[in-house]
């Protein structure tokens, strides 16, 4: 035991001089996830699942909510509500499932599934976007439509793919690395969360121009970086370092 907690430290004291940690013996441990806790999990993964299709979320955005869109939600809330009330979305457990951040424990299908559907909705929604913008500018239009059209399914299956293998961070077949992993999956969605909707609006009401094209672009790739980089330094929630090799809880 002292040798490992003499490693965690030395791996702790790697990140101090330029990333705050957390040290996981610091850390509150719920041996259960309150009610409201578990509630207020559940919308994150309607959410997740009800964008999914990014053809039909693009259509939201552009025309507003319809009957395929009711459809597809009615769909997804009572898939989601189902699996909450079994414990099988990531926050909506009755329990924590990760408190040991060293252990080597198998992760479960549902938490897999979960990650791999956010990732592919963080990569994917930002990827296109770019190429939406770059092609205006290079072309004088916008065929944002026609790129979600074509290509939004296999950008978005092959990072399915990529999660069904284990490739990606949270979706890997152990949970052994959480501790940093979690950081790459917070930092991206902060990123994208906010200079998605950014986007969303400046394409709303700026002229369809090429100055304001390339203004959009900018401004969109700014906030992703400039967010990226806070994520990487941990100055956003969640996005510090967990010293492994004491008993935390991953949410």
């Amino acid at each position: 035991m002292g040798v490992c907690s003499s490693a965690a430290t030395e791996q702790a004291q790697e990140f101090v001089a330029d990333i705050p940690v957390e040290y996981a013996s610091q850390r509150k441990i719920r041996e259960r996830n309150k009610l409201y806790y578990r509630f207020n999990h559940w919308p994150i993964w309607i959410f997740v699942f009800f964008i999914a299709p990014g053809p039909l979320t693009f259509d939201l955005f552009e025309r507003g909510f319809d009957q395929r869109m009711a459809l597809w939600l009615a769909a997804v809330l009572i898939g989601t509500g189902i699996a909450g009330l079994r414990g099988a979305l990531p926050g909506v457990e009755p329990r924590p499932y990760i408190i040991r951040f060293t252990e080597d424990r198998p992760n479960p299908l549902y938490r897999r599934i979960c990650y791999t559907f956010a990732w592919s909705e963080v990569v994917t929604f930002a990827v296109l976007n770019i190429v939406g913008a770059i092609g205006a500018i290079a072309s004088g239009h916008w065929y944002l439509k026609q790129i979600y059209q074509s290509a939004y399914f296999p950008i978005a299956g092959t990072i399915w793919l990529l999660g069904a293998l284990g490739q990606l961070p949270r979706v890997k077949r152990s949970t052994k690395g959480e501790g940093h992993e979690r950081r790459y999956f917070y930092g991206s969605v902060w990123a994208v969360c906010f200079a998605q909707p950014v986007l969303w609006l400046l394409w709303k009401v700026l002229p369809r121009t090429t100055e304001y094209d390339v203004l959009k672009l900018v401004v969109f790739v700014g906030i992703l970086a400039f967010v990226g980089n806070l994520a990487r330094l941990g100055r956003l929630p969640r996005t510090r370092p967990i010293v492994p090799g004491e008993l935390a809880v991953s949410d």
